[in-house]
């Protein structure tokens, strides 16, 4: 199973509520979640975010979101291996056995499925592919 980790956290200094501003009509987070659901890479979609509207919006354009990341792992200097690691932690609590975790930001409004397609492919040129995607965390 290949499952795509899209990191959406509330909270941003910069430019507040960012990952669900309108961007060409739509939420930024959509542009990315579409690529991953129009891509066959994938078998699930989770979105790891401590806020709700982000959630909600989420879930309207087929992410799952199965889990509300803890606050603290939603600061500003939380490492995005610390994130990714309490997804792989969850997974695991809940019997799944990914062979590849991909992290996305919900900003990537340019992901484009081939690169998607091209960096999988490059991932499994290496040996130890599984142990690199699962270990992580």
């Amino acid at each position: 199973m290949n499952v795509a980790v899209v990191l959406a956290r509330g909270e941003s200094k910069r430019i507040p509520r960012k990952n669900i501003k309108n961007f060409m009509g739509k939420p930024i987070i959509s542009w990315p979640l579409k690529v991953l659901k129009d891509c066959s890479l994938f078998d699930r979609i989770i979105v790891s975010t401590d806020d709700e509207e982000i959630s909600n919006i989420s879930s309207l354009f087929g992410a799952e979101v199965p889990f509300i990341r803890p606050r603290e792992l939603s600061g500003d200097h939380t490492s995005i291996s610390e994130v990714m690691s309490h997804s792989v932690k969850w997974m695991k609590e809940q019997d799944l056995h990914p062979e590849a975790v991909c992290c996305i930001f919900p900003t990537s409004v340019f992901l484009i499925k081939d690169d998607l397609e091209k960096g999988f492919e490059a991932l499994k040129g290496f040996s130890s592919y599984k142990t690199i995607a699962v270990k992580h965390g």
